[in-house]
């Protein structure tokens, strides 16, 4: 017979790009999957999972059983949280994806404050370069930031967030003033590779002026903002990044803003939400303590001091 562990297990296969990304999120080693898997085709008498050189694919068997075994799953939680909801505790599984650097930083200092306060809760915390692409059924809050496209999950702001383009002292002392956007077109730019977005077409507005969009020719690009930011401390070229990630080096003058004058669009930090979890108990819980966190906003109040947003025009 089969058993809700075999439902979620089987779900995370179904989500991942290969076993050995489904070891990872799962946290075991790849023969412990293999081995599960092989266990659960032969319990049920049928193979679910074909592989090839695009991966993963999932048999019709293995599409009806991630299909229904997702249904079964949520028909539990959702019984348990309506059972929940009789009482005062918060309990159940919270399954919360985030972007890197800031889900370090922010996102998991916040997951230790929830299972401290919440010890009948459990939650799944996974880091991702492109968080909002993931499935949304298998994430009940998934911290995103930058531009949305059609999403149909509800979103909801957490903390206001800019991004300002900056460079070193040195970068800049080596190299001809920036006066106007279009004069980074003969910068040494560095971009970061994030959320699909068209990373070389840097946009800016001002009141007295029209808006101004450039295509810049990254000389060096990343999908690490860490990575990004260590180029720009060694003088190695001008950035565009969120404010949360530069508030520190702006403020002790290891980063320099350039155009203080224009704004580039900003990219609030958002969750986004699926729309049959938006009720959940651990959810709303959650959600609160990450507020919490980010009220005042961090990155505008720095124990060095130094840097402050600049004015919304």
């Amino acid at each position: 017979m089969l058993s809700s562990e075999d439902f979620l297990f089987f779900g995370v296969i179904a989500g991942s790009a290969s076993l050995a990304d489904a070891s990872r999120r799962l946290n075991v080693s790849a023969p412990a999957v293999t081995q599960r898997l092989k266990a659960l085709e032969q319990r049920v008498g049928v193979r679910l999972i074909e592989r090839s050189s695009r991966g993963l694919i999932l048999t019709d068997e293995g599409e009806l059983l991630a299909a229904q075994g997702s249904a079964i799953v949520d028909a539990i939680e959702q019984l348990d949280e309506r059972l929940g909801q009789r009482s005062t505790s918060v309990r159940g599984k919270l399954r919360i994806a985030a972007p890197y650097g800031f889900g370090r930083e922010f996102v998991a200092p916040a997951v230790s404050e929830f299972v401290r306060l919440h010890p009948e809760a459990t939650v799944a915390l996974e880091l991702s370069d492109h968080p909002a692409s993931l499935s949304s059924d298998s994430w009940d809050v998934v911290i995103h930031i930058g531009s949305l496209h059609g999403t149909t999950r509800l979103v909801t702001t957490l903390a206001p967030n800019r991004r300002i383009v900056c460079a070193s002292p040195a970068y800049l002392r080596d190299h001809p003033v920036i006066k106007a956007p279009v004069d980074l077109q003969q910068c040494r730019c560095l971009a970061l590779r994030e959320n699909d977005e068209d990373v070389t077409l840097w946009r800016f507005f001002r009141p007295d002026s029209s808006p101004e969009t450039i295509r810049i020719k990254p000389f060096m690009s990343t999908n690490d903002g860490a990575i990004m930011r260590g180029w720009a401390l060694a003088g190695l070229g001008v950035i565009m990044r969120s404010e949360w990630d530069l508030a520190d080096d702006l403020a002790t003058g290891n980063l320099v803003q350039i155009l203080p004058d224009w704004r580039a669009p900003d990219v609030d930090v958002v969750a986004l939400l699926g729309a049959r979890h938006g009720r959940s108990r651990r959810i709303t819980a959650f959600l609160d303590i990450m507020r919490r966190h980010l009220h005042p906003v961090p990155w505008r109040v720095r124990p060095s001091g130094g840097y402050s947003a600049p004015p919304v025009p």
